[in-house]
């Protein structure tokens, strides 16, 4: 009889606990799903070099960060490109195979969960109109969060750096000028090489070398000269060399700009 007694407090105490339990993972779940209602989650396609994606991931959650006022992170999911491939296939001008990469990153990122992405460099936006019209999901533009800011600081001219494509092409630069800003770009085809090259060659390494950097600070006092009020630092690699301390004119770093972009879309502001 004692037996059946203990095996009747016991199956009691077991069924309490299992139904304790329940309740705990169901308030946790309830939790989690709350907490996930409040962002968006994020894709961002990076690789491009992977240097200047770390700068967007740190900005990013640093911003919701602070956001919260504690240590939540936001709902990011990162696809790393092979950059030597993108290069072969800019340098062979073989466009539609790094728009096929980029859509690829792309659906890859919304299977993840992702709502919107980011293309986490400027260069790969040559190609924005091809990979959009691939996906049923947004892709936030460097150029119009470029725009955008610049009319926050009320300046009108304003110095494009950038790679030899976004420098003789007009992929970002027409698009900033498309909201009444006017952007200067180097014309001297030794000064595009040689600012393609610092790009290419070093800062897509991680390396910062003094004497390349006096080079783009020369270009830049001679844009000033011209009557640039700011200058677009239009390569993600360009603010690892350049920072607004260096400059007496406005610096807009296209890194923490499109990363603020994000941010905003994360937070649904």
């Amino acid at each position: 009889m004692r037996i059946r007694i203990y095996h009747y407090c016991f199956l009691i105490l077991l069924l309490g606990s299992c139904t304790e339990a329940k309740k705990d993972k169901i308030a946790k779940t309830t939790t989690e799903e709350k907490g996930n209602s409040e962002m968006n989650s994020l894709g961002l396609i990076g690789g491009t070099s992977w240097h200047s994606t770390i700068e967007y991931y740190s900005a990013i959650n640093q911003s919701v960060n602070d956001h919260y006022g504690n240590n939540t992170n936001s709902p990011l999911v990162v696809y790393t490109l092979n950059q030597a491939e993108v290069h072969r296939y800019q340098i062979e001008n073989k466009w539609d195979s790094i728009a096929h990469m980029l859509t690829y990153a792309a659906k890859r990122l919304n299977k993840a969960g992702a709502t919107s992405v980011l293309f986490c460099a400027n260069t790969p936006h040559k190609v924005y109109d091809l990979v959009q019209q691939e996906l049923d999901f947004p892709i936030i533009h460097i150029a119009d969060a470029t725009a955008k800011e610049i009319h926050k600081r009320k300046v009108k001219k304003v110095l494009f750096l950038g790679t030899k494509y976004s420098m003789e092409e007009t992929f970002i630069t027409k698009r900033i000028e498309d909201n009444g800003i006017e952007v200067l770009v180097p014309k001297e085809q030794p000064v595009v090489d040689e600012l393609h090259r610092i790009i290419i060659e070093e800062l897509t390494y991680g390396k910062i070398v003094p004497s390349s950097k006096e080079y783009v600070m020369g270009v830049i006092e001679n844009a000033k000269e011209q009557g640039a009020e700011g200058v677009i630092l239009g390569c993600t690699e360009f603010p690892l060399m350049i920072f607004p301390e260096n400059l007496d004119i406005a610096v807009f770093n296209t890194t923490e700009i499109h990363s603020k972009a994000g941010v905003d879309y994360i937070l649904k502001k």
